[in-house]
């Protein structure tokens, strides 16, 4: 028997664009649904009211009500059994009228640092908000999507989604330093989660990696391999993440007595085109690195692109780790080492913080999800192949 799929509603809504993707179907029911007695066909023939619904079940429309917004003093009998006829009746509750009562709209916004249209291009926000649907869709919540293209709209977005009431918390996927975003959710007291670190505030509810770690452990293995000459391709450094991985990445260079050059370090986006304009640059010095720590693996891709361009060979000639162990990163040529940072895994709690702190239950504030190094052919070098 098949699962009934259940999707939650996911919306886009940023400056001059609100899309629906996709929402609660019901485009399966009519092969889901068991056959249906005479008054039921009549009772699907006409608008099914909860009073249709309470007579079926032999209890009273306001029980319907508690079952329809899970009130704890119905038994679990009960609700199975009142939540059967609605399905055999075909009952949907009206939602709108729902969350005027219950002054909820169940829906939790997921804010983008960048149009989304633009930001999923990189295949590590699919794999977030992978996470973050499974914990929201198992606890009945819809998910909207928002950004901007500046941090003005962004926040212009989060306050017309708060001060209109569209939204019951956020999860927010990145955080800058003096953040006006965090400080205006702070003002307004609404439930939100941080995927990454505030660099402001240390009591903000988060999920993270240890990002200084992390690079460390990435610039290590490029040292443990014989490298002597390792730049770093970043993301944009206003962000506390690129910031943290840069500091692992100079402490790891500091203790093997190894030089840091600033010229070696090139900032940009997490987009492949950022990768790709980096080694034009970074490649075209009299003495270039002859390694990278690149910020994210579609970054890498941009790399892998430049580098072959130039006819520059990896790992033989530049040897590359990058982070996030996307899929692809093991299908390019050669496989990317990259750090697992447990994308999926930083969604799911993420929401399921944010979903605890709207249930006033005690959370952790920071959590941190380990990560691990998987080595591929792009960092491996042999010992004759070295400078």
């Amino acid at each position: 028997m098949h699962k009934k799929n259940r999707l939650s509603h996911v919306l886009f809504a940023q400056i001059g664009y609100n899309k629906t993707i996709s929402s609660r179907s019901q485009g399966l029911r009519l092969f889901e649904q068991p056959l249906l007695n005479c008054s039921q066909r009549k009772a699907n023939d006409m608008t099914v009211t909860i009073k249709d619904v309470a007579k079926a079940a032999g209890v009273s429309p306001s029980t319907v009500s508690r079952v329809i917004s899970e009130h704890p003093r119905i038994s679990a009998e009960t609700s199975r059994k009142v939540k059967k006829i609605m399905e055999e009746l075909g009952y949907h509750p009206n939602l709108m009228a729902k969350s005027l009562v219950s002054r909820t709209t169940r829906t939790i916004a997921v804010i983008f640092p960048k149009p989304a249209e633009e930001l999923l291009l990189n295949f590590f926000f699919y794999e977030l908000i992978r996470g973050v649907l499974a914990q929201l869709t198992r606890a009945g919540y819809d998910l909207l999507m928002a950004g901007g293209s500046n941090e003005q709209e962004e926040l212009d977005t989060v306050a017309r989604l708060v001060k209109g009431g569209r939204i019951d918390g956020l999860i927010l996927l990145y955080s800058r330093s003096s953040d006006p975003i965090i400080h205006f959710l702070r003002k307004e007291n609404i439930p939100f989660t941080l995927i990454g670190r505030s660099l402001d505030y240390v009591d903000v509810p988060s999920v993270d990696n240890d990002n200084v770690q992390a690079a460390y452990d990435a610039t290590k293995h490029l040292i443990a391999q014989g490298q002597k000459r390792i730049g770093f391709v970043s993301g944009p450094t206003k962000l506390a993440m690129t910031q943290d991985r840069m500091n692992g990445y100079t402490k790891a260079l500091a203790e093997a007595g190894l030089p840091f050059k600033q010229s070696w370090v090139v900032e940009g986006e997490f987009l492949i085109e950022s990768g790709y304009r980096a080694m034009a640059s970074i490649m075209s010095q009299p003495e270039p690195p002859t390694a990278l720590v690149v910020i994210d693996d579609v970054v890498a891709f941009g790399v892998l692109k430049g580098l072959s361009e130039l006819g520059i060979r990896v790992p033989q000639d530049v040897a590359i780790v990058s982070f996030n162990n996307i899929a692809l990163s093991e299908l390019t040529i050669p496989p990317i080492s990259s750090v697992d940072v447990g994308t999926y895994q930083l969604g799911y709690t993420a929401s399921q913080m944010v979903l605890n702190l709207m249930k006033d239950i005690e959370i952790t504030t920071r959590q941190i999800i380990p990560h691990r190094l998987v080595v591929r052919e792009s960092s491996l070098r042999a010992e004759s192949d070295l400078y």
